[in-house]
């Protein structure tokens, strides 16, 4: 029944996503065709598949249950556990949308929520998810004494514990306590995701390609975690006010302003500045930053120059001509910002193996002899 449930609710959201975008009554970061009388048509839709389906669920719901009884140590509690941990996340995201909406339309006036509510609240909410993630497979379904699993909890303890404050320290030289706690979160997903596989291989278990397909996305989510963490708490953004010669140094990058070049393109025109990056002396990279002037729509457009890494990414946009010579430019180091969409590759590859399973494929009955 809770399956079915979250069901309704997926479904359910994606309409109502679909009709604040399209009616226009939020206006989204993407170029979304605004049309009032078709988000009256997906918001009566959205009512009456919701209203619909919710009817059913409570009058026929009950007849849809588990005939086993788990005890509160099972790997079904924990799963359920981590099911209510993320759709109280989706409720911050949905209140923290709605709530300025909702507080004008009452005519208590406007306010705005913005970043602070978002981190804080999801990472108090992701933190006993992680926990739960990381334990989740090590414990039995139906029933488990939590005995079973203690030397190996704490050995994970020990070592996200040391990890969590090492890694920070050995890669951004400083310790911020978000990024710590954010690191203790993906090192205790991904030791314990390790760990149990070890175990399995090293004893001859047999293990299917599901069970691959879950170590792959708790390892993706374990590197989604470490790419937020750092890049949240350790990127560096500067506006400056550049010209030939000028330098600028960043988390031990040093951009140096060349110049800017007269370009022309097949529909454009504009210019195009060159800085160069070296770190601690060495050439790392040229970064060519351009600014452009399309011939028929007579419109300005920045073109960011970027030099990606596996530990970091490097930005610089050119802005306005100012005087002398000077122009604006906007430097950017993200760190590990890639490790962010890496992680996501890894969860969807875990997936697609879980999909490939064998024991998920429908049978077919063989052909009688004869």
């Amino acid at each position: 029944a809770w399956t079915l449930l979250l069901s309704i609710c997926a479904f359910s959201l994606c309409l109502l996503g679909t009709f604040l975008v399209r009616s226009g009554v939020l206006v989204s970061v993407h170029a979304f065709a605004s049309d009032p009388a078709r988000g009256m048509f997906i918001l009566a839709f959205m009512v009456l598949v919701t209203g619909g389906s919710l009817l059913l669920f409570a009058v026929r719901g009950h007849r849809v249950r588990s005939r086993v009884n788990n005890t509160l140590w099972s790997r079904e509690s924990l799963l359920l556990g981590n099911n209510v941990l993320l759709m109280a996340a989706m409720l911050v995201v949905l209140l923290g949308t709605l709530l300025p909406l909702v507080h004008k339309q009452l005519g208590l006036g406007s306010i705005s929520v913005g970043e602070p509510f978002f981190n804080t609240m999801f990472t108090w909410l992701m933190v006993p998810f992680a926990l739960l993630l990381g334990v989740g497979p090590l414990v039995r379904w139906g029933r488990d004494r939590p005995r079973n699993i203690r030397k190996l909890l704490w050995a994970a303890v020990v070592t996200t514990l040391v990890l969590s404050v090492l890694l920070p320290w050995l890669l951004e030289d400083k310790i911020i306590a978000m990024t710590a706690v954010g690191m203790a979160m993906a090192c205790w997903i991904a030791v314990l995701a390790v760990a149990e596989a070890v175990q399995r291989v090293s004893r001859g278990t047999k293990t299917s390609l599901s069970y691959w397909g879950m170590v792959a996305a708790h390892l993706g989510l374990a590197v989604t975690i470490t790419g937020i963490a750092f890049s949240q708490n350790y990127s560096v953004e500067r506006d400056v006010r550049m010209r030939a010669g000028d330098s600028v140094t960043i988390h031990d990058y040093r951009f140096t302003f060349r110049e800017v070049r007269d370009i022309t393109g097949p529909n454009y025109r504009g210019g195009v500045a060159l800085i160069g990056v070296t770190r601690h002396g060495e050439p790392e990279a040229v970064l060519h930053a351009e600014k452009r002037l399309y011939n028929t729509s007579r419109m300005v457009m920045t073109e960011a120059a970027i030099d990606g890494g596996l530990t970091r990414d490097l930005y610089a946009a050119l802005g306005e001509e100012l005087d002398n010579g000077a122009w604006a430019v906007r430097l950017y180091y993200k760190p590990f910002v890639r490790w962010i969409w890496a992680g996501g590759l890894l969860m969807a590859l875990g997936g697609l193996l879980c999909l490939a399973d064998p024991r998920y494929r429908r049978r077919k009955p063989l052909p009688e002899a004869g």
